[in-house]
């Protein structure tokens, strides 16, 4: 009997293997193998096209530039500012989606998804209209009399995390307006019932139950942010770098595909930190099961 139990046991833990052999077989040859191809680039040292050896020569090239360790707290301090100030401003924004009349949701909904339908090149190009020396933004600062002359709002990190902002909020508001239609309806007003201003309510109910889509949220804003290419080109110019257009200087005007390889793995390792501390933080948050 025991064995006839252990064969059965074996032959569906099998099934279920095979099953997603597949699955596996493409998520290993599109992320896995490239990923591990290009770790070990970046620790292949050579010269004149013959590989010397490998070692950590190229990360050790890389933080020794004190330019480098500028791009990258810039790009982290931009990236953490714009996904911060994404849920700052989004959570309210999903709220009053989720409380809206059905009628208007669907509206509502479809007005944050279509910005998502336009490809970010037309989006950040609009944004130099809006904030160039003679754009609407110096227009309306000169003319109120905030501003003697039109000030320089291009090219600026300023500059940048508006641009990104706008770029990446969508994906914010609409993970946490998915979490908040999976909360359940009368917790907040039970809560309020037990004594529990709107702070309290917030904080201690809808953040905990609402943490999952806010992690999902915070992850694509951040890694969309640090991996973003367009925005920080046009925007920022060749003044204010980030890891993205570093590693196009890299790549395509000093040919230094070292550093370039180098400044891959930092965006790799950028993004899982991000995702491992946003989930440990949710987990720390979670109400303690008895």
């Amino acid at each position: 009997m025991s064995v006839s139990l252990k064969t059965s046991a074996w032959a569906s833990a099998s099934l279920r293997l095979l099953l997603v052999a597949p699955a596996l077989a493409v998520v290993a040859l599109s992320f896995v193998v490239p990923v591990l191809l290009l770790l070990l680039e970046s620790l292949r040292t050579d010269s004149g096209g013959q590989v010397l050896g490998w070692s950590l020569a190229n990360f050790e090239r890389f933080f020794a530039s004190g330019l480098n360790w500028q791009v990258i707290w810039r790009t982290l301090r931009i990236a953490g500012l714009v996904t911060l100030f994404s849920a700052v401003v989004c959570y309210p924004a999903a709220q009053a989606i989720v409380r809206a009349p059905g009628r208007y949701r669907g509206l509502l909904l479809g007005l944050t998804i279509l910005p998502l339908m336009i490809a970010p090149v037309p989006r950040t190009y609009a944004w130099i209209v809006l904030l160039g020396r003679n754009g609407f933004v110096n227009s309306l600062l000169v003319h109120s009399g905030l501003a003697p002359e039109p000030l320089r709002l291009l090219f600026s990190e300023g500059a940048v995390f508006v641009g990104l902002l706008q770029l990446f909020a969508p994906l914010m508001l609409i993970s946490l307006v998915s979490a908040l239609e999976n909360m359940p309806i009368d917790v907040e007003s039970a809560a309020r019932s037990l004594g529990a201003n709107p702070v309290q309510a917030f904080w201690r109910v809808t953040l905990p139950l609402t943490q999952e889509g806010l992690v999902v949220g915070g992850t694509l804003v951040f890694t969309g942010c640090v991996t973003a290419y367009v925005t920080p080109a046009l925007l920022g110019g060749p003044r204010i770098l980030m890891l993205e257009t570093l590693l196009y200087q890299k790549v395509n005007v000093e040919n230094d595909l070292g550093s370039a390889n180098v400044i891959a793995v930092i965006l790799i390792a950028l993004t899982l930190a991000m995702s491992a501390s946003l989930k440990r933080l949710a987990q720390r948050r979670s109400p303690r099961r008895p």
